[in-house]
């Protein structure tokens, strides 16, 4: 008996239905270009909407990869730094189609969030005094305050599981709010505390597993759990050695030219080596690395403003890819406002900047895959290897609930606290804490129902009369 399967419009590959005995033939590089160009403009939702996107389409329908192996990825990109999401898609690619595989499925995952965020970020600068423009971002403000916080609660109620991670938890947003301590120096504390708590008191900091559970069948897979390891994807350690080489020659001559072409000390050579650093703290997501991006860029570069990183953040919610793209907005604003290729040409410079932070940001997430991911999976379960990664999880936790209320601040008091009280901010935030918690509303949904509410206010205060 057979089936009668509609092929994808895309890869024009069976969809398959998920009680199915024959499995999928052999998919080429091309056909797999078509499908991570595609999922490029439709990752939206996050992380946890982006990780769902591709179990659907790889595992449910096209069976490219089985359950079993899927979670067995996931579980490894989740113990590193860097997006999760695009590093698995990059697995998946790698273990499919070699390093072209890998190379073509992370990066066709950033390039269209690229594009749309530098578009987005020049109609910013640009026109972002435009009353219209100005209305959508005075709303979209408060719901950016209520999206954080809505993510420390989220990450929260997974990651603190006992009293000793609420503890950590709590430290770590004394050291970032009372003692101003940077975020590396508590992601460090934090591993300390976590491998000492592993060798003392192990059952507190073994917790993960959040992508453990039962391996459903949708029927074989290309990739099936018996399928053996590829020979590319087994470890050696002459390749390891031979791609941390190449990975290093590739940072070294960016470095290299920007630094021959623009200075030591210019914006775009102290972006490359920032964001470099940046790349290696991402555990627990954008929201756990955006503080740090914030007291560097906003802080110590000033290559952007508090409210600029409010606006660039929003825009990075509304966007596919990756949260951490957000990156991108940071690089635009800095090599616009920094005239990195002259006053005459903003948009250049300032698209140049956000290529350059894409580079470096993302360049580790690809090392890690390709050069350490053999090595990595062999310890993966070890408590001595996932203890400092829980500890530093619900660190975490702490430094974004402090991100949440420094937006609080700047959303609510715009010029300061000696400054007036914004009521209006401030409604809209608790309206959108309450959609987000309470109603369970969509952030893309959340985004656009406060940027039409702030469109309403701006135009409504500006026509009242004034007296």
């Amino acid at each position: 008996m057979t089936e009668s399967v509609r092929n994808d419009p895309v890869t024009d590959l069976p969809a398959v239905p998920s009680t199915v005995s024959f499995a999928p033939s052999t998919v080429s590089l091309a056909q797999a270009f078509w499908f991570w160009l595609k999922l490029g403009f439709i990752s939206f939702g996050g992380p946890a909407g982006q990780i769902a996107i591709m179990h659907n389409e790889l595992v449910e329908r096209r069976r490219w990869i089985s359950e079993k192996r899927f979670l067995h990825a996931l579980n490894y990109c989740m113990v590193l730094p860097g997006p999760e999401a695009q590093q698995l898609a990059t697995y998946i690619g790698w273990l499919m189609h070699r390093g072209w595989g890998g190379l073509v499925a992370g990066g066709l995952f950033v390039l269209p969030s690229l594009f749309i965020l530098v578009g987005l970020s020049w109609i910013y600068m640009a026109y972002g005094q435009l009353p219209v423009v100005a209305g959508i971002f005075y709303g979209i403000k408060p719901a950016v305050t209520a999206v954080v916080l809505h993510a420390a609660w989220r990450i929260g109620s997974r990651a603190l599981k006992n009293g000793w991670l609420w503890v950590i938890a709590a430290l770590s947003f004394i050291c970032i709010f009372a003692l101003r301590l940077p975020f590396p120096a508590i992601v460090l504390g934090a591993a300390v505390i976590g491998y000492l708590g592993g060798r003392f008191k192990p059952a507190a900091f073994a917790v993960g597993g959040g992508h453990a559970g039962s391996a459903a069948s949708f029927g074989p897979a290309l990739i099936d759990d018996d399928t053996p390891t590829p020979p590319h994807a087994r470890f050696s350690q002459t390749r390891m050695l031979r791609m941390l080489l190449v990975a290093l020659v590739l940072w070294a001559g960016a470095m290299l030219v920007l630094g021959l072409a623009s200075g030591w000390q210019s914006a775009l050579s102290q972006m490359g080596w920032f964001f470099t650093k940046a790349a290696w703290l991402t555990f627990g997501g954008a929201y756990a690395v955006l503080p740090y991006v914030y007291q560097g860029a906003v802080e110590h570069y000033h290559w952007l403003s508090a409210t600029q990183m409010i606006d660039g953040l929003a825009l990075g919610e509304t966007t596919p890819g990756p949260l951490i793209m957000v990156v991108a907005f940071v690089g635009f604003v800095g090599g616009w406002l920094g005239q990195v290729l002259g006053p005459d040409a903003p948009f250049l410079g300032g698209a140049l900047a956000a290529t350059v932070v894409t580079f470096f940001t993302f360049l580790p997430s690809f090392v890690l895959i390709f050069a350490g991911g053999p090595l990595i999976e062999t310890t993966h379960g070890k408590l001595a290897f996932t203890a400092p990664l829980t500890a530093i999880t619900a660190a975490v936790v702490g430094v974004i609930l402090n991100l949440a209320l420094f937006f609080a601040w700047h959303v609510w008091w715009p010029q300061g606290f000696a400054g007036p009280f914004d009521a209006m901010s401030a409604a809209i935030t608790v309206l959108a804490v309450l959609a987000l918690f309470r109603l369970k509303m969509g952030v893309m949904t959340l985004i656009g129902v406060c940027a039409l509410v702030g469109l309403a206010a701006t135009y409504g205060l500006t026509m009242l009369p004034s007296h």
